[in-house]
């Protein structure tokens, strides 16, 4: 998904709150939730029956219900406080557990997994031997990674660093298409660096800017390993019960890669990588912000395009982009597009008459026109005392308290009726996807 900056403070983590930016050197289904409520119910997602999985929440879901303002939602929550859970396919793994772990890295997932996501992200982009790895941008190397305290991958890097001084940020420019697979899998991924201030290149551990505060590096200590696609598909398929959803990222570079390599050609890898790899086209969401990608896929590949997911952020090109893509809705479901994803902030608006978030006119259209709804990306905004920044845009003033996170998620699910969220830490979602059956 789309990273977009957003308020940071101090936020009750699963293990411990973060001291400094700088990390130290590496060593079931969506079914029917209107039984509960009595509303629309999302379309359910007829996998295995999940198993094997030991899952296990940690403390983070009880901080959330307990910092909620009395409510029949919060003593409903609370009555679920036992369990038991279960992996469900509404907890959607965004980019592994990237609110402790490094993102897109093999302890990441394996985290999201315990937790009890249903479908694990793969946001998919290519490396100079045009292997398919997982990271969140064809170029993000540089805060994402120790790249830059390794020389002899830091020279091939786009652009050289440059350290921060009085008047400028520390710069530099990464991209997976800059090095070779191996060299990408000798990398360690690190938590997400958003203070742009390294003075070196080894103030950050190779990164040109430090962890936000509110999350932590204390899953950092040791080198986390970062993922091929194969690799991914190889650790999440230990568990046939689980889904995939690969994002092919819109590459920053220049396309054709190397004169010859399109976007077509990497967008029909990704689904060849799948096949390769014996996975049912019922397993995996595809997903994609180009619209020709999606369209791509309608005409080629049938059977996984069903489960596409248009990735819409259009709404953030102002009041004129939000009208314009509420407006396209009806027509890119005669296109054949099935499931449309945007931002959880074009999902709902504020009722003033009572003071309440309510969904927006999005939301309706979209269900109007007969399309599946996802959304993006809860527990990525940080602590929500002062509003939740940009994921809660236009309700921002009815944002108090950490708390009021399942109350948006509570409004997402089921008034909305979107099918599946993203989660930058799942086990958030799981708690609540179990508690009412979904």
């Amino acid at each position: 998904m789309h990273a977009t900056s957003s308020t940071q403070a101090f936020v009750l983590a699963l293990a411990a709150t973060s001291l400094t930016a700088a990390a130290p050197a590496p060593t079931a289904a969506p079914a029917n939730i209107g039984s509960y409520w009595g509303f629309w119910s999302p379309r359910p997602w007829s996998s295995p029956k999940a198993s094997g999985i030991n899952v296990q929440l940690g403390p983070r879901p009880y901080y959330l219900v307990d910092n909620m303002a009395p409510s029949a939602l919060k003593t409903k929550l609370q009555s679920c406080s036992e369990g038991p859970f279960k992996t469900s396919g509404f907890s959607i793994s965004h980019r592994g557990a990237p609110l402790q772990f490094p993102e897109h890295s093999r302890q990441g997932y394996e985290a999201a997994i315990r937790m009890g996501a249903g479908i694990i992200e793969c946001d998919v982009s290519f490396t100079s031997d045009r292997e398919l790895v997982c990271r969140h941008s064809n170029c993000d190397l540089h805060y994402t990674t120790d790249i830059l305290s390794r020389p002899e991958l830091a020279k091939k890097c786009s652009q050289p660093f440059r350290p921060a001084n009085a008047t400028s940020p520390a710069t530099a420019k990464c991209c997976t298409s800059d090095i070779t697979l191996k060299e990408f899998k000798s990398l360690c991924a690190e938590m997400e660096g958003n203070t742009f201030n390294a003075m070196n290149t080894s103030q950050y551990m190779g990164r040109i800017g430090g962890t936000p505060d509110w999350r932590t590096n204390l899953y950092a200590y040791t080198c986390a390993e970062p993922m091929s696609l194969k690799d991914q598909i190889s650790l999440v398929n230990r568990y046939p019960q689980l889904g995939f959803t690969p994002e092919a990222k819109t590459p920053e570079i220049p396309m054709p890669f190397q004169g010859n390599y399109t976007q077509t050609d990497f967008i029909q890898q990704i689904i060849d990588t799948f096949r390769a790899a014996n996975i049912a086209p019922s397993r995996v969401w595809l997903q994609s912000f180009l619209p020709d990608d999606i369209f791509y896929w309608i005409r080629t590949s049938p059977d996984f395009a069903r489960q596409a997911i248009y990735l819409d952020e259009r709404a953030d090109n102002g009041t004129q982009g939000y009208a314009d893509a509420v407006a396209s809705l009806p027509g890119l479901a005669a296109k054949g597009v099935k499931i449309i994803a945007p931002s959880i902030w074009q999902l709902v608006r504020p009722d003033n008459a009572t003071g309440s978030i309510v969904p927006s006119s999005y939301a309706i259209a979209a269900k109007k026109a007969g399309l599946e709804i996802i959304t993006w990306s809860f527990d990525r905004s940080g602590p929500l005392y002062k509003g939740g920044g940009y994921y809660y845009t236009g309700v921002n003033d009815l944002i108090k308290r950490d708390g009021d996170e399942y109350v948006v998620m509570d409004v997402v699910a089921r008034q909305v009726g979107a099918s599946r969220i993203f989660c930058d830490w799942p086990a958030v979602a799981t708690y609540y996807a179990n508690c009412f059956g979904l």
